[in-house]
């Protein structure tokens, strides 16, 4: 009854309120809102047209709180409450007119295009605004202080994501942050990727908002804040999400956070600098941590036993550091604080040691990532009870052993798996149908048992990113193979022994495929107009370049067919592939001339074309080609003269290589304009005229030493969806050095070279070349140079190699040659050289080879001895007369002889002078040769009769 009741009341006021609703008259919005809507209207855009179609003047859309985006507190007042404006594509600027929405609590703006603009001043006089969006609407400049007049705020969001592509969003910086503590009632501030790195009392500012929740300052360029005990006292208590990602903090900050935030459930402290710093303890008083993610931020160390206290951990993220220790500490400290909770564990590219201990106690974890550790032994078959498993990522170790079914048996949820760079065995049944659908299979370097192509990989089909590459397969391709996955981003299945051919493949999305360092045959496949990276090289792939014809507005960056049997003339087609940043077709059979439309490769940055039979000049088309830094045409039959434009117009050049070729004519001084140039081969040659002067002006071998070992390059790949991912590839040069060919890519940023050998040169060894002093690599020979060594070569500190034979050099080697230490490579031979060789640790340890051919060359190591005419005037050791820095001077000879007075008369004089001294002196002597008579007797009477 009671219930009947109950019913027939709460049915009753439902009905009331309904007829009300319906009595009340529908006032809709007030004028002066609707104008100042449509103000905002006129000075927003769409991109793509008018995506405001709602807002109009006509009388079906008279009523502004039914408009897109608008919403009004109630029929009977019509005061517009709020305006969500998100993600509308709308550029230009926002009208004053705004600020006569004088009821507006709610304003968002996020991704839109501001066009740059700074955010307006009068936002600060729309005092009930509670929540404020502008994030990611492409604003700039200063903050304006007057947002500190919204005392109502609780939400400020001012931040912008990064773009992989331009950037930050938003653009805004601040010179101080004096206006945030007048928002006292601010629970949510993101100010990310903004400015703040002038603003040093920002963690002041912070405490004073009491209220706080969430702090989200990811990427603000934050200098390190000065801790007191007042900022610590006052800090405020109410925070539960902290982001403080890609800042410049130090460990001063954990003072900060440690101590007194103890409600914290997310912290983010990933991207700093903590270098010399440990995991504070103190976190381990933070018991409500669910996130912990301090990434890649220089800490050391290991896992304080304080965290055994963080029992509600659901994610610890410290990969990319320098922490240290056994993994078995680190597991059993987690182990204590979340056996029920972990789901994921980060601890990549650390120096993490010793074996994978049994994890199943983690009953709740997901994902394990132990990459680019020092971890050794086995892969542990319980891993397989593990049934929540998402992601598997140990590659990178020095892992072994045998992986077998039993270590995937439950894995049923496995999405991710990477054992890549190890040395482990995958041992599978023929017929083996594994329980998961991996996204993400890199198994590089892992060989397979048997080495045929993995079958089980045909019951794949929603894998992104394949890595078989090094896996000892020794296969042809299976037909079903290519009809797999249609999300391909990613294949890479290079240096294997895969045979025969390709085939029809049909991949209608492949971004990024790699088959290199194969034995494929076939012509080359038709799948250009479909991938935005490709590499054939090293395989056995044929027919002509024609090929290239069937793509039309390629979106290919990365093009790489070298060393493969592609013939024929190279069309003239190169306006379809304008994003190409990277073409290598070196080491095939390709002649004919270059065709003039490489110049609208724009955005070509490595272009390799060696080892073919080009003919004829270079097309003065590709100076349009800026962003060059590695051109090489070596081993070809061009036959010009060096252009000019070469140095004028690639300001970027880094390695230029044009050996083996027929150019002739003098170096033009235009080359001397490359001031980027690392390494510079015009050797074998038909090159005449002087060595140009000006080499000097080549500012990086005027350097010393090198920021990077290899020489990087991006280039930015298309995937579904609009997005883009970024790639690097390194650059490799072919190099002759120390009379051998060899390839440098690992460690091509420090090779920094000259070979201008096998030319026509004449003329002296210009003296400005000495002032290149970070030159590890110097070739002159096979030439007709004449003159002397530059009596300077002794700055070359940095050189490994040196050639300078067979040429008609003259004079004597300088002093100063002996100087440079690190010289492994010397010839001097087939010259005019004579003299004394200089005495020097390097100069004597190189064979007589390095100095034959030398006639009036005298001096270890030759045999020919020097007379007193080849050593010089007054001089035991030749000095060359143009070293004035030598240590053997003049005055090195005069306390030669005073030393060698004073010590003679100090013995000589006291046996004269002293009776007693000399009658001990000759009676040691008496005593010690009757002993030595009497031991040499004893030894001949010892000696068994060999008569």
């Amino acid at each position: 009854m009671v219930e009947a009741r109950c019913c027939f009341k709460l049915l009753y006021a439902i009905v009331v309120v309904l007829l009300l609703h319906m009595s009340s008259p529908c006032i809709g919005c007030s004028q002066r809102d609707r104008q100042a809507l449509l103000a905002l209207k006129q000075g927003l855009v769409g991109d793509d047209g008018d995506r405001l179609l709602s807002w109009g003047r006509e009388a079906q859309n008279k009523n502004c709180c039914q408009w897109e985006g608008v919403y009004c507190s109630s029929n009977q007042t019509g005061h517009v409450v709020k305006l969500d404006l998100e993600d509308q594509s709308l550029r230009g600027k926002i009208s004053p007119e705004l600020v006569k929405l004088q009821h507006l609590e709610y304003l968002n703006l996020r991704f839109n295009n501001l066009s740059g603009s700074q955010i307006p001043d009068f936002l600060g006089s729309l005092s009930n605004l509670t929540h404020l969006d502008l994030s990611s609407a492409n604003f700039g400049g200063q903050i304006p202080n007057q947002l500190g007049n919204l005392t109502h705020l609780q939400y400020l969001n001012l931040g912008s994501y990064e773009d992989s592509v331009i950037g930050p969003r938003n653009s805004i910086h601040a010179q101080n942050l004096n206006w945030l503590p007048n928002l006292s009632g601010l629970k949510h501030l993101d100010l990310s990727y903004s400015n703040l790195s002038d603003v040093v009392g920002w963690l002041e500012a912070v405490n004073m908002l009491p209220k706080l929740t969430n702090l989200i300052l990811r990427g603000c360029n934050l200098p390190p804040p000065i801790i007191s005990s007042v900022s610590v006292m006052n800090s405020s208590k109410s925070l539960v999400h902290v982001d403080l990602y890609g800042n410049n903090l130090n460990s001063s900050i954990f003072q900060w956070l440690s101590g007194t935030h103890t409600n914290l459930v997310y912290l983010d402290l990933s991207v700093n600098h903590f270098r010399g710093s440990s995991i504070p303890a103190a976190f381990g008083n933070m018991s409500s941590l669910e996130y912990l993610i301090i990434y890649g931020s220089e800490l050391e160390g290991g896992i304080p036993n304080s965290f055994a206290k963080l029992y509600r951990l659901r994610e610890l993220d410290l990969g990319d550091n320098s922490l240290s220790g056994q993994l078995s500490d680190f597991v059993e400290t987690s182990s204590k604080c979340a056996q029920m909770t972990l789901e994921r564990l980060h601890i990549s590219y650390n120096n993490i040691s010793g074996s994978l201990p049994d994890l199943t106690n983690f009953l709740s974890l997901k994902h394990l990532e132990f990459w680019g550790n020092n971890l050794s032994g086995r892969i542990p078959e319980s891993i397989g009870q593990m049934s929540k498993l998402e992601t598997i990522d140990f590659g990178g170790n020095s892992l072994e052993g045998v992986v077998s079914e039993t270590h995937f048996s439950k894995l049923s949820k496995l999405s991710i798996l990477d054992l890549s760079s190890n040395s482990l065995l995958l041992n599978f049944s023929f017929d083996w149908i594994p329980p998961f659908q991996l996204r993400t299979m890199n198994l590089k370097s892992c060989k397979m048992w048997p080495s045929s192509f993995p079958k089980w990989l045909q019951t794949q089909k929603n894998y992104t990113h394949l890595d078989i590459s090094g896996a000892g397969i020794s296969d042809t391709f299976p037909s079903w193979f290519w009809n797999l996955s249609p999300k391909l981003m990613f294949m890479d299945i290079s240096h294997n022994q895969m045979r025969g051919t390709v085939g029809n493949v049909r991949l209608e999305f492949a971004p990024h495929l790699n088959l290199s360092w194969n034995q494929l045959e076939s012509p080359i496949p038709s799948i250009l107009s479909h991938v935005s990276a490709l590499d054939l090289s090293h395989n056995n792939f044929s027919g002509a370049a024609s090929f290239l014809c069937a793509t039309k507005d390629s979106n290919l960056t990365f093009l790489d067919l070298s060393s493969n049997h592609v013939s024929g003339e190279l069309p003239d087609w190169w306006i379809h592939f304008k994003k190409l940043i990277f073409l290598d077709l070196s080491n095939n059979y390709l002649f004919g001339k270059i065709p003039t439309t490489m110049g609208y490769l724009f955005s070509i940055e490595t272009l390799r074309l060696s080892n073919n039979k080009f003919v004829g000049e270079l097309p003065s088309q590709l100076k349009n080609c800026t962003k060059l830094t590695l051109f090489d045409l070596g081993e070809n039959n061009l036959s010009c003269s060096i252009p000019e434009w070469l140095g004028a117009s690639l300001p970027n050049l880094a390695i230029l290589i044009l050996r083996g070729n027929q150019f002739y004519r003098s170096i033009p001084p235009q080359l001397c304009h490359l001031t980027s140039i690392q390494i510079l081969d015009l050797s074998m040659n038909n090159i005449s005229g002087t060595i140009p002067k000006c080499l000097n002006n080549l500012i990086v071998l005027a350097q010393k030493g090198n920021s990077s070992l290899t020489m990087e390059h991006i280039y930015m790949t298309q995937m579904g969806g609009g997005l883009l991912l970024g790639w690097i590839y390194d650059d490799e040069a072919s190099l002759t050095w120390k009379g051998v060919r060899s390839k440098y890519k690992s460690t091509l940023g420090l090779v920094k070279g000259i070979d201008l050998s096998s030319n026509k040169l004449i003329g002296e060894i210009p003296s400005e070349i000495t002032d290149l002093v970070g030159l590890v690599s110097l070739n002159l020979s096979r030439n007709q140079l004449t003159g002397q060594i530059p009596s300077r070569i002794g700055m070359l500190q940095e050189l490994d190699f040196l050639d300078l034979s067979r040429n008609q050099i003259n004079g004597r080697i300088p002093n100063s040659l002996s100087r440079i230490d690190r010289i492994g490579y010397l010839d001097l031979s087939e010259n005019n050289l004579s003299g004394k060789i200089p005495i020097g640790t390097q100069l004597q340890s190189f064979s007589p080879s390095s100095y034959g051919g030398n006639p009036l060359l005298c001096g270890l190591p030759l045999l020919r001895t020097c007379d007193e005419e080849e050593k010089g005037p007054g001089q035991t050791v030749l000095v060359n007369q143009d070293d004035k820095d030598g240590l053997i001077s003049q005055g090195f000879y005069i306390s030669l002889g005073l030393g060698f007075a004073v010590g003679f008369w100090g013995v000589f004089g006291t046996l004269l002078f002293n009776r007693s001294c000399r009658y001990t002196y000759f009676n040691f002597w008496t005593c010690f040769t009757d002993w030595l008579y009497v031991k040499a007797e004893i030894i001949r009477q010892r000696m068994p009769n060999t008569r």
